[in-house]
């Protein structure tokens, strides 16, 4: 593995700046250290006033004040900052497409001590935006704590604040290129002072025109080029990108040219620090837009060093976004073109991406970065993007970008990542190979309940089997025992797999449903009573076990008050059942004691599908079997067979949506055979892994509610 280098050689450089401030014989050490940069001979040289300014020198206190809020820090600040601090440099200061207002002149001493009902108003204004600044004389006042980002991860001192020449008003910029946050407060003539600060608006700007020399740029010193030489950036790729250098107040730093067409549009300054700034009233475009002119396939990354990076794996068709990255995906919907000023450059570069058919995001690896990645992607289109995953770096960690991939790992590692960039998620739509885990448990049967889970009954289990995920819609006549059968089902699920289910079984009240199942149970009545005939009812003891084993296994679904429940207030507390409890099956029992808020523009038909939807979309997602029953519609000329599934009242859906469909039925006619004798009627199995269309016949036990297996064997 590659090794990043360190920096010794600006480490002898700062070394020898310290030195200069400390003792002024060191003075001419340290300009004969940076003579090269006055040796350039470029006709885009500065003037001998500035052209031997060293990269790293001592700066002069900004305010001569007693006043000046960072003259606690009295330390060397490295010349390659992200901007002149000079209170008489009439330049403005340029970070992240912002500019503060022009340093005021001098002002009368009345003005400059803050004091008075100006500064009490300014002070209460600033207060209710959460700035907080001892110092209210008029001026700029920067190194501060922003208050809205709080300087990040490194507590990076980065706000600045203005205060006008009356000190009536203040305005202020974070620098901080993941924050920017800017505003100001109101100004008026009267004690009466605005209370409410405002943020300033966006304003449409003039766009500037410039050139190399109104920059005054020059090409990049050796000092400099060897910088990017330890990040293995080469000669030739900066001369190709025409990276150059500005002598900039007291410092020197990198200039990242904008061009389209190979004219100048824009420019971005860094110094080696890595504090960028950029001219302001310039047009915002991608860094290399010119390398994807044409291009089919495009490669966005997140930093101009990233951009370079690529070219020197090999990938010129590579452009840089100019803003970096936002902290978060934004929440709300698109704006339109003109309101999308912080991806600008999208738009201005339309007529460059239109045409690509494969949009590769390199973005960092951070959240920030992946949160640029998705604010590209909903303005380009999913459907054409591609992301990176930048490899291991070691053990610990990975890589972050495309120059810290090409420093720790080199240039193939970069080519091998973008080759082996993935599709661009989009939500709803994936390939076979996402669920290939799945699919594989399945075929190894290694988890989960394949072939189902038996129902206890031997001559049914080649019929039906319980399948986690599925609906199965039961019906039949009145009093054919389909609440009872699937009683005793869930019943044989809890001995056998020791399922839990939630019950919404609304014909039924608590105390007797209680009692069916505990019959069932224990194999005994509740009560000495008639229909237990001569068996021994339910001792102390396994009555006591019994409501044990209800608690348990079963959780109730029901309406405290008068009011019906509707099947999404039911749906809702199964998913709570689920996630609480760990309920596997869901009976609703039955379809017709819900409360239907069912829209009068709509039909029963279209009511009962968007209904069934709903609950197969549970099933499916909480791996939840659903039970519904639901009985059949008024049957005229009944001979007393059993009835068909679309007999169903309300809906053919029940049968079309159903996974599984059940007919319970009981012959009533001693002629035609044993009265308890009870007919299972599976009339759909969608899943042929798990059963088949037939017949099968159980016995009940009216004494305890139990259903047994008969000599009978099941016809399909």
């Amino acid at each position: 593995m590659r090794r990043l280098a360190h920096s010794n050689r600006y480490k002898k450089l700062a070394f020898l700046s310290s030195s200069s401030s400390s003792s002024s014989s060191s003075s001419s050490a340290s300009t004969v250290a940076f003579s090269a940069i006055s040796r350039m001979g470029s006709k885009f040289s500065p003037k001998p006033a500035t052209a031997s300014v060293p990269l790293f020198q001592p700066l002069p206190s900004p305010f001569s004040s007693s006043t000046n809020l960072c003259r606690a820090g009295k330390r060397l600040l490295p010349v390659l900052c992200s901007k002149p601090t000079s209170r008489n440099n009439s330049r403005s200061l340029y970070t992240n497409g912002h500019a503060t207002l022009p340093i005021p002149k001098p002002v009368s001493a009345d003005l400059a001590v803050g004091g008075g009902w100006k500064s009490d108003a300014l002070r209460h204004q600033l207060a209710e935006c959460g700035i907080e600044v001892d110092d209210l004389s008029p001026g700029q006042h920067s190194g501060l704590l922003c208050p809205k980002c709080q300087g990040g991860d490194s507590g990076e001192k980065s706000f600045s604040i203005l205060i006008n020449a009356e000190g009536a008003r203040a305005s202020w910029i974070c620098h901080r290129a993941k924050c920017g946050w800017t505003g100001g407060t109101k100004q008026h003539a009267t004690s009466s002072t605005s209370r409410n600060p405002v943020q300033q608006g966006t304003r449409k700007k003039q766009t500037r025109e410039i050139t190399e020399e109104s920059l005054q740029l020059e090409p990049l010193c050796s000092e400099l080029v060897g910088y990017f030489k330890e990040r293995d950036i080469s000669r030739e790729t900066l001369v190709r990108n025409r990276v150059m250098q500005k002598a900039y107040g007291n410092q020197i730093v990198i200039a990242f040219t904008y061009r389209r067409n190979g004219r100048l549009v824009s420019c971005k300054y860094r110094d080696i620090h890595k504090k960028f700034w950029q001219e302001k009233d310039t047009e915002k475009i991608f860094y290399g837009l010119d390398d994807i002119k044409g291009a089919d396939d495009i490669i966005i990354v997140e930093g101009e060093m990233d951009k370079l990076a690529m070219e020197e794996a090999g990938f010129r068709n590579c452009v840089s976004v100019p803003d970096g990255a936002p902290p978060l995906v934004s929440s709300k919907d698109l704006p339109p073109e003109s309101q999308d000023t912080k991806y600008q450059y999208l738009w201005n570069c339309k007529d460059y991406l239109k045409q690509a058919s494969r949009i590769i995001l390199a973005t960092d690896g951070d959240p920030p970065g992946q949160a640029l990645a998705e604010e590209l992607a909903r303005r380009l289109g999913r459907e054409r993007c591609w992301r990176v995953k930048w490899p291991r770096k070691n053990e610990d960690s990975y890589c972050k970008d495309a120059n810290e991939v090409l420093m720790y790992l080199g240039p193939q590692a970069v080519k091998d990542a973008i080759d082996d960039a993935e599709l661009y998620p989009i939500k709803g739509l994936f390939l076979f190979r996402d669920f290939f885990d799945e699919i594989d448990s399945y075929y190894h049967q290694t988890q989960g309940y394949h072939f189902g889970v038996s129902t206890g009954w031997r001559s049914l289990d080649g019929l039906y089997s319980v399948l986690p995920g599925e609906l199965t819609i039961v019906s039949g006549v009145p009093n054919s025992g389909k609440s009872e059968w699937i009683d005793a089902l869930l019943c044989n699920l809890n001995k056998s797999a020791d399922w839990k289910f939630a019950l919404c079984s609304m014909e039924n009240k608590v105390r007797d449903h209680a009692r069916k199942l505990m019959e069932k149970y224990v194999r005994k009545p509740f009560f000495d009573a008639p229909y237990g005939e001569s068996a021994e009812r339910i001792d102390v003891m396994e009555y006591e076990r019994g409501k044990q084993w209800l608690n348990d296994t079963f959780y109730l679904i029901r309406c405290e008050d008068d009011a019906l429940p509707n099947i999404r207030w039911v749906l809702s507390l199964a998913k709570a059942a689920v996630l609480r409890y760990g309920v596997r099956g869901l009976v609703i029992d039955p379809y017709n004691e819900l409360d239907h808020q069912r829209p009068p523009n709509m039909t029963e038909t279209e009511y009962v599908s968007q209904m069934l939807t709903l609950v197969k979309r549970f099933a499916q997602h909480h791996s939840c079997h659903v039970w519904f029953v639901a009985h059949p519609r008024q049957l005229h000329n009944w001979i007393g067979g059993p009835p068909n599934m679309y007999d169903i009242s309300g809906s053919a859906h029940f049968i079309n949506k159903c996974d599984n469909g059940i007919i319970i039925h009981r012959n009533r006619n001693p002629e035609a055979g044993d009265i308890d004798q009870v007919q299972i009627c599976v009339r759909k199995v969608r899943n042929k892994v798990v059963g088949t269309i037939g017949d099968a016949y159980l016995s009940y036990n009216r004494v305890t509610g139990e259903f047994r297996d008969t000599e009978t064997h099941h016809r399909k």
